[in-house]
């Protein structure tokens, strides 16, 4: 199994392994990013090099395959992607049997067609294991100075913080904010259709003092900026040893991302349930769940159809973890869009950045 780093307590294997009648040998990797999970899809879908075509492997001059694990984790951005490149397989021969315990958006999620695209009556490509989601993040100290205290991606707009935002350096989140600041779906297909919106995203523009995926945070800590943009991951961890800092979900909402189980094209298909199976199922279960969303910095989906009193306090309470009921509502997945409204939001995105 390759997972992504810290988005499985390590407890939570060995719990799994003790609930097991037998002992089997668990190879279990973390792997530090995403990207990184996707590329070794790729590597394990080419076939092994052979020597002139026999078939033979040369000792110490050829490697050895690589091994194939059986579950791999991967965000639900790289799933189209990964099913049209044909480096997945469904999991309908093996769908876990607590799949029923997810929400039915969860489940709407991994259902696609062979290109990737959505389709209510396709196949089953992964298992979400934990979700979050895009947030606001500002320095509390900087902010009650101007009398500010973020609730929504209006704030964003706000003459006051003019050069005092950092935004995530991706067009699908800064224009799909963009777009629900001004009442639409981050999944808009015709951007040429909504009107005022190159305007939003000039005047956005003049806010930023620098756009980052990965330094957004660095800058929100030595005071450099005062509100930025950013994912509920990373945001957890930063807020418990950052007193002066803090979150909130946008109330009108916002994008939501998912951490999906999936197995490669080249792991063994077993007739039986299997060890995959077993573990998808384990953790679906309430109190898995819950540990997932108390360690990882992450929310299992089991929770959202659970009542209220059976969840952990310090997570019920927890606005980024569980966000408002009404706010998720409001909530989108970015879903794969079509070449043709890709390019509009590539353009319009180059465009904007150009008047940085």
């Amino acid at each position: 199994m390759r997972l992504l780093k810290n988005s499985i307590p390590a407890q939570l294997l060995d719990q799994f392994r003790q609930s097991l009648n037998s002992q089997p040998n668990l190879d279990v990797a973390a792997v530090a990013d995403l990207k990184e999970l996707f590329d070794n899809l790729k590597t394990w879908q080419q076939p092994p090099s052979t020597n002139q075509g026999n078939g033979l492997r040369i000792p110490f001059i050829q490697p050895d395959p690589p091994v194939v694990a059986d579950l791999v984790t991967l965000g639900d951005y790289w799933l189209a992607s990964a099913i049209e490149k044909k480096l997945i397989q469904p999991l309908e021969q093996n769908l876990p049997k607590n799949w029923q315990q997810l929400p039915p958006r969860w489940q709407e999620l991994v259902r696609r067609n062979e290109k990737g695209e959505l389709d209510a009556s396709g196949k089953v490509w992964g298992a979400p294991y934990s979700w979050g989601s895009t947030v606001i993040v500002y320095r509390r100290d900087k902010l009650k100075s101007l009398g500010l205290s973020p609730t929504d991606w209006s704030d964003l707009w706000n003459p006051q913080l003019r050069d005092r935002i950092s935004l995530l350096d991706n067009w699908r989140e800064v224009i799909g904010l963009t777009l629900k600041y001004l009442g639409h779906s981050y999944n808009t297909p015709q951007l040429d259709q909504v009107s005022g919106l190159k305007d939003a995203l000039l005047k956005l523009n003049q806010q930023v003092k620098f756009y980052s995926s990965d330094a957004y945070l660095q800058s929100l800590i030595m005071g450099d900026t005062w509100l930025a943009v950013g994912w509920s991951t990373d945001v957890l961890q930063l807020i418990k040893s950052e007193p002066h800092i803090a979150a909130v979900v946008p109330k009108s909402g916002t994008a939501l991302w998912a951490d999906l189980w999936v197995r490669s094209v080249s792991a063994k298909v077993k007739s039986d349930s299997g060890l995959a199976s077993q573990w998808i199922d384990f953790c679906w279960q309430p109190k898995p769940a819950m540990v997932i969303s108390r360690y990882s910095h992450a929310t299992s989906p089991v929770l959202l159809d659970m009542k209220p009193d059976d969840i952990l306090q310090e997570i019920r309470e927890n606005n980024l973890l569980m966000p408002d009921a009404q706010i998720l509502q409001k909530s989108e997945f970015l879903y794969p869009l079509p070449k043709a409204t890709t390019t509009q939001y590539i353009n319009l995105w180059k465009e904007i950045r150009q008047k940085l």
